[in-house]
């Protein structure tokens, strides 16, 4: 990773913060000056089970997925694209050591806070505690769709829920043995319904 300190490139993590709720120009001002931009390499390890991660990214362009070791198994977790934010949960919150791996699916291009600086944005802008709420209250709902996904017991059902909740354009982009990993199927599987699915269309 090459992290790139690039003012104008920063700017995207601001019109994005700002539409979810206008920031004051002190905020504004202090995101532009401790702002990062970096970019991955298609399966770049960004962050491994046992370290802290000390970042929060924001996705400009690109597909990240979060995943676990079981068996010699690679466990599929979840999966983040543009305009979502991502980061090791207990790692970055909690100051512990990561419970699971971070890598870039593409070529992916990030902005991210230190999360000293997360933390100060958040003792000293009250729009950043308002923005931090509404973006916990987003990651709660997708982590419901998340653990629903995981009880529907038909693997068709399955990717039927997922397909509707995600663009075609996205799940034609997400490599198709982590798609079968996050859907709990083998790809075999997963490549035949995805022909019945296009069959039937």
């Amino acid at each position: 990773m090459l992290p790139n300190k690039n003012i104008d490139k920063n700017l995207f993590i601001i019109l994005f913060l700002n539409s979810i709720h206008p920031l004051s120009p002190g905020l504004r001002s202090f995101l532009m000056d401790h702002t990062k931009s970096c970019s991955f390499e298609k399966k770049e390890l960004i962050n491994k089970a046992g370290d802290v991660c000390k970042r929060l990214y924001l996705i400009k362009k690109g597909i990240v997925r979060g995943y676990f070791l079981s068996n010699g198994m690679e466990i599929t977790t979840w999966l983040d694209s543009e305009n979502e934010v991502f980061t090791s949960i207990t790692g970055f919150f909690r100051n512990e050591a990561s419970e699971e791996n971070i890598q870039s699916l593409e070529n992916t291009y990030c902005d991210y806070l230190e999360y000293e600086d997360y933390k100060y944005c958040l003792e000293h802008f009250s729009e950043m505690r308002l923005i931090n709420r509404m973006l916990l209250e987003e990651y709660y709902v997708l982590a419901e769709r998340r653990v629903y996904l995981a009880r529907i017991p038909n693997a068709r059902k399955r990717l039927d829920y997922f397909t509707d909740n995600n663009t075609p354009q996205l799940v034609e982009r997400i490599p198709k043995k982590y798609l079968a990993s996050f859907l709990s199927m083998r790809p075999e599987t997963l490549s035949r319904l995805m022909n019945e699915k296009r069959q039937g269309q």
